[in-house]
């Protein structure tokens, strides 16, 4: 038998095999272990290697207004905080994109200062929201971790490093580009040391000592002693290769941001500026004039705070963020784009209740919050409060709209018992549709104003019927603009890549008109897989004279109208006898 047709035994076959020889020869004492009990080392796709080489792991072309307007439709006052953040996190990324475009990377600059910034402002201003924000536009790796969780390496606590090693796993496991991430840590001020302490502070200044090295540029190893999951991992590699790898990540261009409310700090600005007064002729100030303080301060009002001066000259960029008021929570809530009244809504719906609010309500729900002291987060608290008895037993009637007025947020029990004895179901019905008319000029507006750019950009028409289209699906959904924007993006270039496909297939080019594109989502439930089946049914219409027409090899491109769409087997045997006349 030649070698090329000798069958050989898989892996499995050999262990048995053996295990049964050894077994008959010397009893149970033996036993086969196989390196298979642990997981082989997946094999590298070369093509996907080579993809990687060939395309920048990173690229980056925002500009700092293009990243202020979208944080614009999202965050309510905040002016400078937003100008600061969208410019430094532009031009720190735009210049990395840079230096890769022009090979200066291998020419590093000695002493470069990372732009890293620190956010401060009191509890419920939109920190945590705003740098959210930015990452998910940005779509760069992105992770959050809590200062007060960490301690000095060596000690008991999370280890600053740790926070690297998340960004890698957030990245897909994809060190370059895990290595243009961002890293935010909230609760900075908690780890600022206590002036009256004695010996060593492991948790507190000791934790800054940890960030020192990862904030400016270190190498951050993947595998660690405590890790038992990089333990493994290096065994497999090591097993399969027979060679030890190092994976570790550069720091230089991760982005460090960093937040805390700093409670106390106006202390320190004002004893810097002779302004600080005490015992009886001391006066309570407002947090309105504790937020004008916060633009003023300085590096050495952060060391007196209980900052190492190390730590603080790493965070070379300062942003505060200011108080938020009553008539700044009724813009938060009256945002197409809030997060809260959205939840809300989606709440409700899972009950398949409409639910929408007068203009009044909210300025009820925001006169509440702001007696809740926490910003922001007391309108989500207010909210649930007012709404839980209407999300308790309106689920168990016949009630199908609910639109909230100012008196059912002051007395929320008495509102629903009125609504329930008086049977206000066609009220609330015809109110709500009412509201929804209103709310449907108004996005259809703000999709054509604040979108409209980036619409274009990916070469979506704003036909009248898609802009109707997107601002029904907003309402109909309960989901912010930006991310229906996303969705329909993502659906009409997969109409087309779908015609593309086709057109691959016949030899001939295929494209689909912009009011037949509209006509596709019309059909579908506005989902990727329902947009394939409605392409679907329409190509296998179209299937056999499309293969007509491919071997007439007539030249030019087939246009599919909105008939093509409606009807494809009458459109297609029209364009048969057009193209096929005797």
């Amino acid at each position: 038998m030649s070698d090329d047709k000798l069958s050989l035994p898989s892996e499995k076959d050999l262990e048995r095999e053996l295990g049964d020889y050894l077994s008959n020869k010397y009893g149970g004492q033996v036993k086969i272990v196989s390196a298979g009990m642990l997981p082989f080392a997946k094999k590298k796709d070369v093509e996907q290697e080579a993809r990687r080489d060939d395309d920048e792991a990173f690229y980056f072309d925002l500009k700092p207004e293009e990243l202020v307007r979208y944080l614009d439709e999202y965050v309510v006052q905040q002016d400078e905080a937003k100008a600061v953040l969208a410019t430094k996190i532009c031009t720190h990324f735009n210049r990395i994109r840079h230096e890769l475009e022009t090979g200066r990377p291998a020419k590093r600059q000695v002493g470069r200062i990372k732009s890293n910034v620190l956010l401060i402002g009191p509890t419920g201003v939109g920190k945590t929201y705003l740098v959210k924000l930015i990452a998910r536009r940005l779509g760069v790796p992105f992770v959050k971790g809590d200062a007060t969780k960490f301690s000095e390496t060596g000690y008991v606590g999370g280890d600053v490093e740790d926070l690297v090693r998340d960004l890698v796993r957030e990245a897909d496991d994809d060190i370059s580009r895990a290595e243009f991430g961002i890293i935010y840590v909230d609760e900075v001020d908690k780890i600022a040391a206590s002036p009256n302490r004695m010996g060593t502070d492991v948790s507190r200044a000791g934790v800054q000592r940890a960030f020192l090295k990862p904030m400016e540029e270190t190498e951050v190893e993947l595998k660690v002693p405590h890790d038992p999951v990089a333990q493994l991992e290096a065994m497999e590699h090591y097993r399969a290769t027979g060679k030890r790898e190092k994976k570790v990540v550069n720091t230089r261009n991760i982005l460090f941001i960093m937040s805390g409310a700093f409670a106390g700090l106006t202390d320190h600005i004002k004893k810097r500026r002779n302004e600080l007064s005490m015992g009886f002729g001391s006066k309570v100030e407002s947090k309105t004039e504790s937020s004008r303080y916060f633009q003023e301060v300085m590096a050495e009002d952060l060391i007196a705070y209980g900052f190492e001066s190390e730590f603080v000259g790493r965070l070379p960029v300062v942003a505060a963020l200011n108080e938020l008021t009553q008539e700044d929570f009724v813009k938060i809530l009256a945002n197409h784009n809030s997060a809260v009244v959205l939840g809300k809504k989606q709440d409700f719906n899972a009950y398949g209740i409409k639910l929408d609010f007068e203009a009044a309500a909210f300025e009820a729900i925001a006169a509440k919050a702001v007696l809740e002291k926490t910003g922001a987060r007391g309108l989500l608290s207010v909210m649930e409060k007012t709404l839980l008895p209407f999300e308790k037993s309106l689920p168990s009637t016949s009630c199908r709209h609910l639109v909230l007025s100012r008196e059912m947020v002051e007395d929320p029990y008495t509102g629903l018992a009125a609504m329930l004895a008086e049977q206000e179901h066609d009220y609330h019905e015809q109110r709500y549709e009412e509201l929804r008319r209103q709310k449907h000029a108004d996005l259809v507006e703000i999709i054509a104003n604040s979108n409209g750019d980036y619409l274009q950009e990916e070469g979506v028409a704003l036909t009248a019927e898609r802009l109707n289209m997107m601002a029904d699906y907003c309402l109909t959904e309960f989901l912010d603009v930006r991310e229906v924007c996303h969705d329909f993006v993502e659906m009409i270039l997969h109409i087309r890549d779908y015609a593309a496909t086709v057109s691959d297939e016949s030899n001939f080019t295929v494209l689909f008109a912009e009011a037949a594109i509209d006509r596709i989502l019309q059909k579908s439930k506005l989902t990727i897989s329902s947009v394939n089946a409605v392409c679907e049914t329409i190509f296998v219409s179209l299937d056999y004279g499309l293969r007509l027409i491919a071997q007439k090899k007539i030249d030019g491109e087939l246009l599919i109208p909105v008939a093509g769409v409606d009807d494809p087997d009458g459109f297609i045997n029209d364009l048969l006898d057009e193209n096929f006349k005797l």
